[in-house]
């Protein structure tokens, strides 16, 4: 008899693997494919595309798009088995060139680090040797927030890696194109820029606004006032 961790592995295998079955490439999770566009990811996923949050609109327009898969399905068995807890679309452009997927605790509860390897090279292919990798300031800092890298898949067009949080047990991989993925860091560091570079100009800005407000609604007040005052 097949035990249960055994069970848990071969599902969360099958979920990872539909698309290199349907004969599809890697550059991809699931169904979604990196480099659609937000209102393709949306319509997948069953959500509203104006659901998506913007991170900053110049000098490129970033945005994010959170989906949780249970409660899209919530009428579906795949609630009793998808391991996943919420998957994040980030967009550059309107192209789509990260998603970032939580795991659910209990999902993956017994699971270990190489049980989710192997799961998940069953659709992306054999994971590298692991080496710690030279990024972008902005990219390590986000990595950091991740929790440990376990493991990497690379191609083309796409790369991988698995991460397992420091403080929980719990998993998170990250999928992500890299030539659309490093266009995103260089924007997401010139917004900083830009920003650090303004922000004196919009606090006079808003000390202004504030002063104009204040002088408006005296204003006001006064004419009402004058209007019915007796002494």
């Amino acid at each position: 008899m097949m035990n249960p961790r055994t069970l848990a592995v071969g599902a969360f295998a099958l979920l990872l693997s539909a698309q290199s079955l349907e004969g599809q490439g890697r550059a991809q999770y699931r169904d979604f494919q990196l480099g659609g566009n937000l209102a393709s990811v949306a319509t997948l996923a069953g959500i509203a595309p104006s659901e998506a949050k913007m991170i900053h609109q110049r000098p490129a327009l970033m945005q994010d798009l959170e989906w949780r898969p249970a409660h899209w399905m919530s009428q579906s068995i795949t609630v009793q088995t998808d391991p996943v807890q919420q998957v994040t679309f980030s967009f550059y452009n309107d192209q789509l060139f990260r998603v970032v997927v939580d795991y659910d605790r209990q999902r993956t509860d017994g699971l270990t680090a190489g049980d989710m390897i192997e799961a998940i090279s069953q659709a992306y292919g054999p994971p590298l040797t692991l080496v710690v990798k030279r990024t972008s300031t902005a990219a390590a800092a986000f990595e950091a927030e991740s929790g440990t890298a376990i493991s990497r898949w690379e191609g083309a067009d796409y790369a991988v890696a698995l991460f397992r949080s420091s403080y929980a047990t719990t998993f998170r991989m990250i999928v992500t194109m890299p030539r659309l993925d490093a266009l995103a860091r260089t924007a997401d560091t010139q917004s900083l820029r830009l920003d650090a570079r303004e922000a004196p100009q919009r606090e006079i800005a808003r000390q202004k606004k504030e002063v104009d407000d204040a002088r408006t609604s005296q204003e006001k007040a006064r004419v009402t006032n004058k209007a019915t005052f007796r002494p």
